[in-house]
């Protein structure tokens, strides 16, 4: 189940939306990140080759299990990695944006034995 680094960023943002909005599109995606729709509708279309996301005919955008399986571990280890480097005295704008490099490459041992020890 590996995807990308950028496929896995679309669908964490798919699941951060979905929290808040009642339905996702297409151009909450490209406001969110700050990209071009066009660039957007391209990784759509792969994420839902992949069968990690379904579009209605409306254009709304729902995760399936896959999808939301990745999406809810990056978003997991975004937010304790986060967490984590802030309690160290990281500033917090730094913490995130270094949270959001590493929770692409950790491995998962690596991230369950932090995870592990600062709970």
């Amino acid at each position: 189940m590996h995807v990308n680094e950028s496929a896995e960023n679309y669908l964490e943002t798919i699941l951060i939306l979905s929290k808040s909005k009642p339905v996702v599109r297409s151009v909450d995606i490209a406001e969110e990140l700050g990209f071009k729709k066009s660039s957007v509708s391209v990784a759509m279309k792969n994420l839902r080759e992949k069968n990690h996301i379904t579009v209605t005919r409306e254009g709304f955008i729902y995760l399936t299990e896959s999808g939301r399986e990745i999406a809810e571990m990056i978003y997991e280890r975004h937010e304790l990695l986060s967490a984590w480097l802030i309690r160290l005295g990281v500033d917090p704008k730094i913490a995130t944006e270094d949270a959001c490099r590493i929770e692409h490459v950790i491995s998962k041992e690596s991230f369950e034995a932090i995870k592990k020890h600062i709970q």
